[in-house]
């Protein structure tokens, strides 16, 4: 009877680990039920053990995990030893034998040969950005508002400067018969003559014998931050926030709340809104005086967008400074030179300038213009100043630039002016890195495929190139800190993330750490989807992945998957971010449609015109690819053309809609989630490198927003969106079904999910959206 029931128990446990058949519920749970990949990596300073967070336990959290070069077998890392482990980011000496860190808003100072730790700071305030002063003597580090210095050897604190939030005391100026009766009075009552002579003499004195003390700036209530010492100590840089005064936020309202009251989510604006403007300020110290750095003298200050020609009468008179961010300066290692990072508010320029602290002058070193917005791998975003840094002879710095159409890495020199380009093709230069000696680059690119990302080793001029990686896929290599190891995640198609270990050398031996796969994913075939081009109608190769069911007689049903964000990139050979939907892919093609989904006009890893093709026209030439995909189906791949559904989210929902409303012939049914219906509603950042702002290029955003061509809807449309979204609001999808009910249309539902934000989180969320969408597809496309 015993044995009868260990039998039942383990043929029923064998039983649950087995994937069958795919369903929308088995796909849709948490997803924890596939395993859960190794992330966070990093190296011990002494790079002989690799630290990672991870959770083959299938526990309610992920846990750090270790693993040494002599035992490669993870083990979890108790709370005490975590909680004492350096930060994986500080800043090292010029010998790498210290590193400065902060942690829990305190400041530590590692001895990278002892292992010792000494804690600088433990207070209620964060103290943060700590950095080694030129001789090293010292740590300067920000906190509140101000500059302080820390002695290594004594333990003493300086505060640097006296920057205050508030607006200079005022003091109240006499009249002229109150001036003249003090003096009157001072004049003739002989005690009160003595009395302030007195008491300007004491205060003399005791201004001689007061500690020097930085002079105090007032702020008057504007924001301060990026505040920086020079390498001789004698001046500060820092950067002044102006709040814009008419700057409108928004609010979403929670309807599903502990209290049972509805209430107000603060959220972003709207494009177009007036914005933040930015100073930079120069503090010298010894002469107590504060000096803001002109910007009117930066070459194409004035430049105005090209766009500005379709709108003649809307030219101003007068042609005006633009607004800028300035990031930096950022210092040479011998203290005497700097660059700094300048990016229009318009982001349309980024120029790379040296600045002189003494006279405040600018000196342009690289500027990059694009007429549609600054972008690309290394160069950074939102005002940010990108990857770049220093040359080991303290002359060149090194930088990404989109100049040749691709992301590729450049040097200029600070004193001549020669840029020299270090590496050059029809690739992108995703990420790069000076070894610690400044011999070489290390690289991560996608030179072999656009859909693989592979790791270089390159000399500093560009001559030699190394190929550190090979397997196919995606390798996200993590250097020890010697730079003779390389921790390794790497992933495929159909497979997802794991942590390998090699040796920092061509054709090294890669030997795979972690094993996180659950037994029920590993018991079903998925699919590798081909990564393969065609021609858009334009010329354009188009990568796309396709899932290909089995050979049929008919013609069968197809499904366009459209990925979200605009810039990003689904067409590749790793495991996707959008894995769900890779599994509901496969789910699919068992039923017997063909998917394929594609990185049209405006994703990543294709350079700078790909980038932008979609530059005052979203809706346009990223829809056509899409719509060219269908085509390519039809004519390539048995689908019937009056059975071909699209979906997608976020910008893939807007995709959608503009396809279900533009090309209302090409598309049966589309699943639109979380869905920009208009682009005027949608945040600044984003829309406005896209699209300008509303009142400037009004085209642009009548010929981008689904709204507005809503009455060419044909087919069946379902609509889903987060309650509580604050990325894309759900006002969005409400204003479009106020517009398809004044239209008549009946060929639509929407379904809504009070707790969602953009991201969905909840399984029952996700199953009962894809289970709509699996409707959707079986009842229009596949009856």
């Amino acid at each position: 009877m015993n044995k009868l029931l260990l039998l039942l128990f383990v043929t029923s446990a064998a039983w649950g680990q087995q994937l069958n058949e795919l369903t929308v519920e088995k796909i849709m749970r948490n997803p924890k039920w596939v395993g859960t990949s190794p992330s966070d990596v990093f190296w011990s300073e002494d790079s002989k053990t690799i630290y990672f967070n991870w959770n083959p336990d299938n526990a309610a959290d992920d846990s750090l995990y270790a693993v040494t070069l002599s035992n490669k077998a993870p083990t979890k890392v108790s709370p005490s030893i975590r909680k004492s482990l350096p930060t994986e980011n500080g800043t090292y000496n010029k010998t790498y034998t210290k590193k400065v860190y902060e942690k829990y808003g305190d400041l530590f100072l590692l001895d990278i040969p002892t292992n010792k730790t000494v804690k600088i700071t433990n207070t209620l305030e964060r103290e943060y950005a700590p950095s080694f002063s030129q001789d090293e003597s010292k740590i300067i580090f920000t906190s509140g508002s101000n500059l302080f210095t820390w002695s290594i050897n004594t333990g003493s604190f300086t505060q640097l400067s006296d920057f205050r939030m508030g607006k200079k005391p005022s003091e109240a100026k006499a009249s002229a018969h109150e001036e003249w009766l003090k003096q009157d009075q001072l004049a003739y009552l002989q005690i009160l003559k003595e009395r302030s002579d007195n008491k300007k003499a004491t205060d003399k004195n005791n201004k001689a014998n007061r500690p020097d003390r930085p002079y105090t700036v007032y702020l008057n209530g504007h924001n301060i931050d990026n505040l920086m010492m020079s390498p001789d100590e004698n001046f500060i840089t820092y950067r002044i926030t102006k709040e814009a005064a008419s700057a409108k936020s928004t609010i979403v309202p929670n309807y599903v709340t502990a209290s049972g009251f509805t209430e107000d989510i603060p959220a972003r604006s709207k494009v177009g809104v007036d914005l933040d403007t930015y100073e930079f300020w120069v503090y010298d110290i010894k002469g107590d005086t504060t000096y803001q750095v002109d910007t009117k003298t930066i070459t194409g200050i004035m430049d105005e967008a090209d766009f500005s020609k379709d709108y003649p009468d809307q030219q101003p008179k007068e042609k005006a400074t633009r607004s800028v961010v300035i990031n930096g300066p950022y210092w040479s290692g011998d203290g005497r030179n700097n660059f700094v990072v300048i990016r229009s508010v318009d982001n349309k320029d980024r120029w790379i300038m040296s600045v002189d602290l003494a006279t405040r002058q600018l000196k342009l070193l690289d500027r990059q213009r694009d007429e549609a917005w600054i972008g690309g791998p290394g160069i950074g975003y939102f005002f940010s100043a990108g990857n770049a840094g220093w040359m080991g002879d303290n002359k060149r710095i090194w930088f990404h630039s989109e100049e040749s159409g691709y992301s590729h890495l450049y040097t200029v020199d600070i004193t001549t002016g020669k840029k020299q380009a270090i590496t050059s093709g029809q690739y992108e230069v995703q990420n790069a890195q000076l070894s610690r000696d400044k011999k070489f680059f290390y690289i991560t690119t996608n030179e072999v495929h656009p859909g693989e990302k592979h790791f270089y080793k390159i000399s500093i001029d560009g001559r030699k190139s190394e190929r550190l990686t090979t397997t196919t896929g995606s390798h996200q290599v993590i250097l020890s800190p010697d730079e003779k190891w390389m921790a390794d995640l790497y992933s495929y198609s159909n497979k997802p993330w794991e942590l390998f270990l090699a040796e920092n050398k061509t054709k090294a031996q890669s030997e795979q750490i972690t094993k996180s796969t659950s037994a029920e994913f590993n018991s079903y075939p998925w699919r590798d989807p081909e990564v393969i081009t065609f021609k858009a109608r334009d010329g354009a190769d188009v990568y796309a992945r396709l899932y290909q069911t089995k050979q049929q007689s008919t013609k069968g049903p197809a499904v366009i998957f459209v990925h979200g964000a605009g810039y990003l990139q689904n067409a590749h050979k790793w495991w996707s971010s959008y894995f769900r939907e890779y599994m509901f892919h496969n789910l699919l093609v068992d039923k017997g449609y063909t998917v394929i989904d594609i990185d049209y006009r405006g994703s990543a890893g294709y350079g700078r015109d790909w980038r932008t093709g979609i530059y005052r026209f979203m809706g346009g030439k990223d829809l056509t690819d899409n719509v060219d995909a269908a085509k390519l189906l039809v004519d390539k791949y048995n689908v019937d053309p009056k059975r071909i559904g699209v979906y997608g989210g976020s910008y893939g929902g807007f995709i959608t809609l503009m396809g279900m409303f533009t090309t209302p012939d090409v598309f049966a049914a589309g699943a639109a989630l979380r869905p920009v219906t208009d682009w005027a509603h949608y945040n600044h950042r984003y829309t406005s490198n896209i699209l300008n702002v509303p009142y400037a290029d009004s085209i642009a955003y009548v010929k981008s927003s689904p709204i507005y061509h809503a009455e060419g809807l044909k087919g069946a449309l379902l609509m889903c969106h987060g309650m509580v979204d604050t990325n894309v609001h759900f006002q969005d999808v409400v204003r479009l079904s106020q517009r398809l009910i004044e239209l008549g249309k009946d060929n639509w539902e929407l379904a809504v999910y009070p707790v969602e934000n953009h991201g969905f989180v909840e399984p029952s969320s996700w199953t009962d959206e894809y289970k709509r969408i699996l409707k959707l597809f079986e009842d229009n496309l596949n009856p």
